[in-house]
């Protein structure tokens, strides 16, 4: 597995454009998030339709065609250097066919920014354009809004990536599996890596990769079968190792590592888990598409270079 293409950083005065290609974004969180962007020296511009909500199906921002031209536009203007989205929920798997990678592969590298249901846009990105993206708090989320662990590791990231080069668990030494392992990363939510197999866009496989995953509600037989479903496709087959990562509203700990030592444990490979990005408290802002050394037993994933150049 390649490492990708890694977009500029950003700086002060930097041009952001926030997006909701999946579900729609209460205001007042809209709002919240655009003040703590200003905070930080961005100058946010907000698509059009990221309030919306699509008149029969709630659950989306906007059809899926508005998704897709908010998406669209924002990546080719060229006064953009980064897209944040405004929040997860459900709907990229919709409008991702409708986007228009040809122009958007001619618009150039810049930082993508997201995480939950945006999970299917960072294998987009990196399949389609081959480029670095960033699975962290969305510019809306509640988490984001709250956490200042959150909002500092997701800044250090885009304007100090050096800064950030050396992730660590919140419990360090909390090793499944000890071992190390070297890879690039990818990965993201877990039901929607599963959900994504065999679809154009997708990941071919884990295969020399460092896989981070995480989810959110899914009791533990759910997870079981998620991971099950990669494991018979092998689409986990080669993987180098695996970085577990938050499981809010997933059952009590001790059955999820039970599934995920009886899932996961022979693949004969290092395993560490409670490392603190996804749906969690203080979501750290994890780099998919770069190539990292993983020390299960110290509970450490370190960059080999910083995620954005």
């Amino acid at each position: 597995m390649n490492q990708l293409v890694r977009p500029p950083r950003l700086a002060p005065g930097a041009r952001v454009a926030v997006v909701a290609p999946s579900g729609p974004v209460p205001e007042e969180r809209l709002q919240a998030g655009l003040d703590i962007l200003r905070g930080w020296d961005l100058d946010p511009v907000v698509a059009p339709h990221v309030l919306d909500r699509h008149g029969k199906l709630g659950y989306l921002a906007g059809t899926d065609e508005q998704r897709a031209a908010d998406l669209r536009s924002a990546w080719c203007d060229p006064s953009v250097a980064a897209v944040l989205c405004a929040r997860g929920g459900y709907g990229a798997q919709r409008m991702v066919d409708l986007l228009d990678w040809d122009a958007m592969r001619a618009a150039g590298p810049k930082v993508f920014a997201g995480f939950s249901d945006v999970t299917v846009l960072h294998q987009a990105f990196a399949t389609r354009l081959g480029l670095v993206t960033l699975y962290g708090p969305a510019a809306a989320g509640v988490d984001f809004l709250k956490n200042a662990r959150a909002q500092d590791h997701l800044r250090a990231t885009l304007f100090e990536p050096e800064s950030v080069t050396t992730l660590s668990a919140v419990s360090p030494g909390a090793a499944l599996v000890p071992g190390r392992a070297r890879g690039v990363t990818l990965g993201g939510c877990l039901s929607l890596l599963a959900s994504d197999l065999g679809t154009p866009h997708a990941h071919p496989g884990a295969r020399g990769g460092l896989l981070l995953v995480e989810d959110v509600g899914e009791s533990p037989y759910r997870l079981d079968r998620y991971l099950t479903q990669l494991l018979r496709t092998g689409w986990l087959d080669g993987a180098a190792g695996i970085v577990l990562g938050s499981w809010a509203a997933c059952g009590p700990y001790g059955e999820l590592r039970a599934v995920f030592a009886d899932r996961l444990g022979g693949l004969g490979v290092p395993v560490v888990e409670e490392f603190g990005f996804g749906h969690g408290e203080g979501a750290l802002t994890m780099p998919l598409g770069v190539r990292a050394e993983l020390d299960a037993g110290t509970g450490t994933l370190t960059l080999d270079e910083p995620a954005l150049s």
